[in-house]
């Protein structure tokens, strides 16, 4: 059997563009505020149908028509104080990496078949290659350039649906992958079009099967910590105006009621100290009298120069003690907490620039805290977004996760409820519950199924008293996430390289395809 002739577009350029743009605004629904998770696979469904059969050019376009009507939505909450040059900065940034990476995706529609013509390649081989792209795609956006901007992965879209337990075996990666290849062969069962076949469907129901089967892993009961946390709703925000130690005023005003209360541990949350303890005698003053009139640790959190060098640092506080355990943010926000290249973004725009001051160092200690022969996992603000600091928490130990956040420069939009959605993922994927604690909210306590066991509404102060169940037992993702990553990442790659190479030598006549008794060709000499 000859090479199979390239696909045909199964949509006109134009007719592909209008889809892409729809698909994009769709994607964002499944997302907080809105978060209507099916419409996850309706917006994927969305951008692969406007892929197939298309060219390299043709794959740019839609592809960053896509990635711009997905991310100047999805991040419109960067406008809320920075205005809209870091809005297009960014988002522009994310779509040109959407729209370079439609490419390999269209050429799998066009290589994989070409080689692979028969039922299998089409129905199996071909979704799963273009769920590996996709996932190879997020993946990369996540981590490059400098620490890269995990935000709006598929798989997060989950964190309240009935497929997030998935993300305890494979992560939020592998999430994304299955959600994808799913969605992919379902477009393929419906393109072949023989309904009467039902072996057609099997790809489709497999893949179905493991996104709804497949039960979250079971971690076990270890007790309870008796957790009080508290959202003063001071004036945190970057440009928000305000006195010395307004911040920590607030922080103790909304502290006030938990006063006598029984406790094992007191949570603030990121930025909820205005000045150094470290280095200011009067700030370490207040945290000692504040451990012993509530009788247990602080975990609070503040900036800190140590060694000639800034940290956003959490500090595990004991009275009599000061800080006997601190943990500094592995990844600042760029553009936010620290400003890479200085120099060269000051020459583009030096007025922007010159509003960060901070430049906050990245952390090399782990996330983790031991309270009292309790394992605390950390994370800080958008570390939570990070996998890696997420699964080293687990791996030192933690029975319970604190994340501790500072959305005052996004209030009232739906920043902190997309960030929160990561949280609620995190409880679900390590089987663990966590204390997501803000300074102007939302904060939740969430229970390891992903249920909300506490919270607090935005924009006001307040407090809760919680008793956090606490769980033992690794969950497979954080011993093969990193592999599962590698695999789905690289591995799809090189998989798309393997199958252009035989596709261009199937085009220059060295090699036939002969039939196998199940329709899947096999490569000759």
């Amino acid at each position: 059997m000859t090479a199979l002739a390239p696909p045909r577009p199964l949509l006109p350029l134009w007719a592909a563009v209008v889809v892409a743009a729809a698909g994009g605004g769709i994607l964002d629904l499944a997302f907080p505020s809105v978060g209507w998770w099916p419409l996850a696979f309706v917006g994927v469904a969305a951008s692969l149908l406007t892929l197939i059969g298309r060219s390299v050019g043709g794959a740019l376009l839609v592809g960053f028509v896509f990635g711009a009507a997905f991310y100047l939505i999805h991040i419109v909450w960067i406008t809320r104080y920075l205005g809209v040059i870091p809005w297009f900065a960014l988002a522009g940034l994310e779509t040109v990496f959407m729209s370079v990476g439609a490419i390999p995706i269209a050429l799998a529609y066009r290589w994989v078949p070409r080689v692979l013509g028969g039922a299998a390649g089409r129905l199996l081989v071909l979704p799963v290659v273009v769920g590996g792209l996709w996932t190879a795609r997020e993946l990369f956006m996540g981590s490059w350039p400098y620490t890269g901007f995990p935000w709006g992965r598929i798989g997060m879209s989950q964190s309240e649906s009935p497929l997030a337990h998935v993300a305890s075996w494979i992560g939020v990666a592998g999430l994304t992958f299955l959600m994808v290849a799913f969605t992919a062969a379902v477009i393929e069962w419906v393109r072949r079009g023989r309904f009467s076949q039902w072996s057609t469907a099997v790809p489709a129901a497999v893949m179905a099967a493991l996104l709804v089967l497949v039960p979250a892993f079971p971690t076990q009961d270890a007790g309870i910590l008796r957790v009080g946390s508290v959202q003063g709703n001071g004036p945190s925000g970057y440009f928000d105006e305000r006195s010395r130690d307004a911040i920590l005023n607030a922080q103790l005003a909304a502290t006030a009621p938990l006063l006598g209360e029984d406790m094992d541990l007191l949570l603030w949350p990121e930025g909820g100290i205005d000045s150094d303890p470290l280095a200011d005698a009067g700030t370490a003053r207040t945290l000692d009298s504040l451990a012993a009139r509530v009788d247990a640790p602080l975990i609070v959190n503040a900036a800190t120069d140590r060694q000639g060098s800034t940290f956003n640092t959490s500090l595990l506080w004991e009275q009599g003690e000061g800080a006997t355990q601190l943990h500094d943010k592995v990844n600042p926000v760029p553009m936010g907490e620290y400003v890479p290249d200085r120099w060269f973004f000051e020459a583009l725009v030096p007025d922007l620039v010159g509003l960060i001051q901070r430049e906050y160092t990245p952390g090399s200690n782990a996330p983790f805290f031991d309270v009292g022969g309790v394992g605390v996992g950390l994370a800080i603000c958008f570390d939570v977004i990070y996998d890696d600091v997420i699964w080293e928490g687990a791996r030192e130990g933690a029975e319970v996760y604190m994340f501790q956040t500072n959305n005052a420069d996004f209030r009232d939009t739906d920043e902190n409820l997309q960030q929160l959605a990561f949280a609620r993922m995190r409880a679900v994927e390590t089987g663990r519950s966590v204390v997501n604690i803000s300074t102007v909210g939302t904060s939740q306590v969430i229970a390891p199924d992903g249920a909300t066991l506490d919270s607090l509404d935005a924009g006001v102060a307040g407090h809760m008293l919680t008793d956090v169940p606490l769980r033992t037992g690794i969950t497979p993702v954080v011993v093969v996430g990193p592999a599962v990553q590698m695999l789905l990442g690289w591995g799809s790659l090189l998989a798309l390289a393997v199958f252009g190479l035989l596709a261009r030598r199937l085009r220059r006549g060295d090699t036939t395809m002969t039939p196998t008794p199940g329709g899947a060709g096999v490569i000759e000499k």
